[in-house]
């Protein structure tokens, strides 16, 4: 399932592509401030994600040889829809790589599983202060007010 956008290819990352993303992901969560990035429980965790998986699919866009970006894909269920969507968790584009299209790629790609999972919609949510994402999220998707996020940390 490799996909070619602008010099840029996206494909399922596998088990040999896991350890170049690993960096990636703790930069992803160090952009959310994240306080303790343990490599070991990254790995562990995101190791479920590899294709093929019941969980979910880890997406990596790649030029050539070096890994520019990544999107994490989570098979989700929505009530309201009463179907299984396709939550994308995660998306980050190395810092400079941004504003090659390389954001746009990684959604199109993840919108392209969803439709061959038979999904209704792609869903996402980003830091409302993540104002660069967002120019780019607003560009592909008009957000109508409906709902609200609320997190309880436990």
């Amino acid at each position: 399932m490799a996909r070619v956008s602008g010099g840029i290819r996206i494909e399922p990352v596998t088990e040999d592509q896991l350890e170049a993303l690993l960096p990636m992901i703790a930069a992803y969560q160090r952009f959310y401030e994240v306080e303790e990035i343990d490599k070991e429980r990254n790995r562990s965790f995101f190791s479920r994600f590899l294709a093929p998986s019941k969980h979910g699919m880890l997406l990596g866009a790649w030029r050539g040889e070096e890994l520019v970006g990544y999107a994490c894909l989570y098979w989700h269920f929505n009530s309201l829809l009463a179907a299984e969507t396709v939550l994308m968790n995660d998306l980050y584009v190395a810092r400079d790589r941004r504003r090659e299209g390389i954001g746009r790629a990684l959604i199109e790609a993840s919108a392209a599983v969803g439709r061959e999972r038979g999904a209704p919609q792609l869903e996402w949510v980003t830091a409302a202060e993540n104002r660069r994402a967002r120019r780019l999220y607003d560009s592909i998707y008009t957000d109508r007010g409906k709902l609200i996020e609320y997190e309880l940390r436990l």
